[in-house]
């Protein structure tokens, strides 16, 4: 069994560089499925997630290569399968993005139910719903769904909720339909944004990205062409949370500063300050951290996936915080590690009520999540004594260097593997 140790360091100093966002890459990579010619994507993260695409992409007869330079070159042209493996699709969350991207080639696409973080049901209505308007067919079976259509046709799409994984869908599956496509309701997620502009450069013509109406019109080919990821702000914003929590100052570089304005609204409402340039933003953690109230939204709200670190940070905090999550109402699988740690959180339907200010203590603790091991990571950072954090997984699932990227702020984090399971089990109530 592996798992991270953290021990105490004191408050964390330097720069970090950002990677590219997670998020955006997934939708990328499928979205690279839809072109006729090479593409070459730069800024793509070292991570488990994109190692599943590419045992996808080899399954189906793309060829993706990472150059030692860092880019990844993919080329669709000879993509012989629409079926992906139900094993590989449920290991990760955005595998649904191979339907949008192969339907309109294909006329068939078979996909494995998404998997990924576990900490609340992810559904595919809005998904389904966008296939069905465009004309598509979709059967559901145990362990994956078929969706088939002979020949796509633009619509209207009116989302019954903000979603940027169905917006994204959305997207993809309408660039090769025949006629015009509005999305409406839309994500205005920069994820979103980023795809749009990354199709439009292959010859796509999607106008509006970034607002709540998307429109589409079908074209019947796309060339290939280069495109840079943005930045991970989920990422930057986890790091500047660190600079507060551990009192310290933390620059994150190669950012979109736009992209995190709620985040770093709330982190001055917290009483931290803040530096902000055209490309990087420097955290200082000087002074007590303030209670504060934080409630998620779609963006440009607080963003659900930077909720968890938050809750860390705000154990910190003298006074009473409330953190209300109505995005993903059941995002508090990391509540119950926080008190092993010595926490004091109450959980109540969709709020966390967080009495801050007492000292957290070094345990053996369970990441179920990607920001739930993020959250886990930065109140380690805190603690007295030496925490364990177990799912080593899921966070290798998020980032590239986890390790690295906080031992070069200073942080003594180090990956072991314990030798006797049964001695180490730890048990997620």
């Amino acid at each position: 069994m592996r798992y991270i140790q953290v021990e105490p360091a004191g408050p964390l100093q330097g720069s970090v560089q950002i990677p590219g966002s997670k998020n955006s890459s997934l939708a990328l990579l499928a979205a690279a499925c839809l072109a006729d010619d090479v593409v070459t994507l730069e800024g793509i993260p070292l991570i488990d997630d994109v190692k599943v695409i590419a045992q996808i992409s080899r399954d189906i007869g793309m060829s993706l290569v990472r150059k030692p330079t860092g880019e990844v070159v993919i080329d669709p042209r000879f993509i012989h399968s629409a079926t992906i493996d139900p094993g590989k699709a449920a290991s990760y969350r955005a595998s649904y993005y191979f339907a949008g991207a192969l339907l309109a080639k294909f006329g068939r696409v078979t996909v494995g139910f998404p998997g990924g973080d576990d900490f609340s049901s992810r559904p595919i209505d809005q998904h389904v719903k966008a296939f069905q308007a465009l004309g598509a067919t979709v059967i559901f079976h145990e362990d994956h769904y078929v969706v088939e259509s002979r020949q796509l046709k633009g619509a209207d799409i009116y989302f019954d909720t903000v979603t940027s994984g169905a917006t994204i869908n959305g997207m993809l599956a309408a660039v090769r339909a025949q006629g015009r496509t509005n999305l409406y309701n839309a994500a205005v997620d920069p994820e979103v944004v980023d795809t749009a502009t990354f199709l439009n450069a292959l010859g796509a013509k999607i106008y509006g990205a970034g607002t709540d109406r998307i429109r589409i019109e079908g074209v019947p080919y796309l060339n290939g062409g280069c495109h840079m990821v943005i930045p991970d702000r989920l990422i930057a914003g986890a790091f500047l949370m660190a600079a507060g929590i551990t009192g310290g100052r933390v620059t994150v570089g190669e950012v979109i500063p736009e992209h995190l304005g709620a985040c770093l609204a709330k982190l001055e409402e917290c009483g931290m300050e803040l530096e902000v340039d055209e490309t990087s933003i420097t955290a200082y953690g000087r002074g007590s951290i303030k209670a504060t109230r934080v409630r998620t939204s779609m963006y440009p709200g607080f963003a659900t996936d930077l909720q968890q670190p938050m809750t860390a940070l705000l154990t910190q905090a003298k006074g009473k915080s409330i953190i209300t999550e109505r995005v993903y109402p059941n995002r508090f699988n990391h509540v119950p590690q926080l008190r092993r740690m010595g926490a004091d959180i109450e959980v109540r339907q969709e709020s966390a009520f967080i009495r801050g200010g007492r000292p957290l203590f070094g345990a053996w603790v369970h990441a179920t999540d990607v920001r739930a091991g993020t959250s886990l990571v930065l109140a380690a950072l805190a603690a007295d004594g030496v925490t364990r954090i177990t799912g080593v997984e899921h966070l290798e699932r998020g980032y590239d260097d986890v390790i690295g990227s906080f031992a070069a702020l200073g942080a003594r984090l180090t990956l072991c593997e314990a030798e006797d399971e049964r001695v180490h089990a730890v048990f997620v109530r």
